[in-house]
């Protein structure tokens, strides 16, 4: 009897508190985002062009090709993926990132 009275004050207890944390207001507004630098027009013609390349690539019929000629293949692929990534500026999180983030987030909030 005592067990079932106990888990039900602490149901009551976190119903009535969790409501509480929701509707609470942030005091302090959040910084605005910083603006991600633009992209000039002249490396987005050059990110289309290797993108192209690379369907290209895609699409090719490999079967007929020498083992050297494929080698040359991959490193042009490697290249153009090198050179799309020092363009795009962006910032890569893998997925065990974002799952601590995640739990973090939870932890603290």
């Amino acid at each position: 009897m005592k067990k079932i009275v106990l888990c039900l004050m602490a149901t009551v207890m976190s119903l009535a508190i969790i409501p509480l944390e929701l509707s609470a207001k942030p005091k302090i507004a959040p910084p605005p985002m910083a603006d991600p630098s633009p992209v000039s027009p002249a490396e987005a013609n050059r990110a289309n062009e290797l993108l192209l390349r690379l369907d290209e690539i895609k699409k090719s019929d490999k079967s007929e090709l020498k083992a050297s000629e494929k080698k040359e293949l991959r490193s042009e692929v490697r290249t153009i993926n090198s050179e799309l990534k020092s363009i795009g500026n962006g910032v890569y999180l893998s997925g065990a990132a974002l799952i601590v983030i995640i739990i973090l987030l939870v932890v603290l909030l």
